[in-house]
């Protein structure tokens, strides 16, 4: 019979994700068939499934920990979210609709069924299913229909470890909080916690380790100290970008990415924070674009909105002064769609019916549609001729003079993305393009940066590995398989 084990958080951010990926590693390096599952992800950062679906990155980032192919199994409910108030929803990796929270919790009931159908999908193909919560048990307010944390755990009956975020601050507080607020049969579910992040001397905690046991009734499982290396793996959604997103080299060459409201995929970018002779930065609202080598313009779950955003900011003035400068301009999906010269919504596929003025730059139009494009690639980059991988997720199609100058084409002889007659200005719909050695290498040279050799993906392979190292060292794996239920 297949085991299982959950990991809730006491909030957001606190490293389950992480920490999920590292025993996921572990586990299927000792021989044991692992899976991961997370019942219910909100994030903008969705990756592409062979099974011609999409789940969060983190799931696919946890797929891989297990030397396994991501499957839309393993992240059967995806919200994307679309406004302050709004999320579309994704259901086995497809668009299933779009909701406001509210509405959503009447839909939670009848989610439930394909949650179920998923996670039983996958303890057929598993020794071991880890199952990743979502935000935190403790928001008691969403308890009644859940599907993410404390109501998936007791209707399939898996045992519980709940995450406490040190480096935050308050950990005793999260922990035994947590404790106070849950309904006894679901603190039941608990088997025992873990704090993460930890900095310092560990022996000056134990006390309070002790502590939190004692107030809960919970052992504890692990004092984890804080993993610095894993600010080179993909982060699971916007939260990471509360942080400093510089890169810490000293690069002589400015690549400029603007912070929309609704960036999607900014793991794109990654890549180039390693690379020695760029110095990447991500700009926040309220900041001026600066004077830079390359501007690009990210992916958006709302194009439209996030258009009108950019515009708000000043960022449109800055770029075409970045432009008459002489400086590159590369447009990923919904950036590639702002490049162009309209951007129009008939089928109200953002929210409303409508459409907008593009930025001018590339002599395009897009239309969006309802064909949704779930796609992996491979090809060659124009002009240079750099081989490049990645992957297709966007709705819209884009026509116009500059796309016969294209940018990329596949090896299934299609084609994809356009160049202005000078050159300076691209756009695609790939995302991953910068994983690729030799598209970031191409991409580099033609900003006059020196592009180093290293292979971004043995990279994350390597922190993969580090990773589980790391927490074999710190948590008993023995002890957590015995608590699988």
């Amino acid at each position: 019979m297949t085991k299982a084990l959950m990991f809730q958080g006491t909030g957001s951010d606190v490293g389950k994700s992480l920490l999920v990926a590292g025993f996921c590693r572990a586990f299927a390096r000792s021989g044991v068939r692992v899976k991961p599952f997370k019942p219910q992800n909100m994030s903008n950062n969705a990756a592409v499934t062979e099974d011609g679906g999409e789940i969060g990155r983190a799931q696919a980032l946890q797929a891989r920990a297990c030397y396994a192919a991501p499957s839309l199994d393993m992240n059967p409910v995806l919200l994307k979210p679309q406004s302050d108030v709004g999320s579309q929803v994704i259901v086995q990796g497809k668009i299933f609709g779009v909701a406001k929270a509210r509405d959503y919790q009447a839909l939670k009931p009848q989610l439930a069924g394909f949650v179920a159908a998923s996670y039983a999908k996958l303890c057929e193909k598993a020794d071991l299913v880890l199952v990743e919560g979502a935000g935190s048990p403790a928001e008691i307010n969403l308890r009644r229909d859940d599907i993410a944390n404390m109501g998936f755990a007791r209707a399939h009956d898996v045992p519980v470890v709940l995450i406490g975020d040190i480096d935050r601050g308050g950990v005793i507080a999260q922990i035994v909080g947590t404790k106070s607020v849950l309904d006894p049969l679901d603190a039941a579910m608990v088997r025992g916690f873990l704090v993460n992040k930890f900095r310092g001397d560990a022996s000056l905690f134990s006390q309070g380790m002790a502590m939190i046991a004692e107030k809960t009734g919970w052992p504890g499982l692990g004092l984890i100290p804080f993993f610095p290396q894993a600010a080179r793996l993909p982060a699971e959604d916007a939260m990471a970008l509360a942080q400093p997103r510089v890169s810490s080299s000293g690069g002589r060459k400015i690549i400029a990415v603007p912070m929309l409201p609704h960036i999607s995929n900014f793991d794109d970018f990654d890549p180039l924070k390693l690379e020695p002779d760029v110095r990447l930065e991500m700009v926040r609202p309220g900041e001026p674009l600066p004077v830079c080598n390359l501007i690009v313009l990210p992916g958006t779950k709302t194009t439209l909105s996030d258009l009108a955003f950019f515009r708000a900011q000043g960022w449109d003035i800055d770029l075409r002064a970045h432009v008459r400068r002489g400086g590159k301009v590369l447009g990923i999906c919904g950036g590639y769609q702002m490049l162009g010269n309209s951007i129009d919504d008939p089928l109200g596929m953002e929210g409303f019916f409508g459409g907008a003025e593009g930025l001018g730059l590339l002599d395009v139009e897009t239309t969006l549609t309802s064909d949704k494009i779930l796609l992996a690639c491979t090809g060659i980059s124009q002009p240079e001729g750099a081989a490049f991988s990645g992957y297709e997720m966007h709705v819209g199609v884009t026509r116009g003079a500059d796309c016969e100058r294209n940018f990329l084409t596949f090896a299934d002889g299609r084609s994809d993305g356009a160049i202005s007659p000078d050159g300076a200005i691209r756009g695609c719909y790939l995302h991953g393009l910068f994983g690729h050695e030799s598209f970031r290498g191409a991409l580099l040279r033609w900003i006059g940066a020196e592009a180093s050799d290293f292979a971004y993906e043995a990279e994350v392979e390597r922190v993969l590995d580090a990773l589980a190292d790391h927490l074999a060292g710190h948590v008993d794996l023995d002890a957590l398989l015995k608590l699988a239920g």
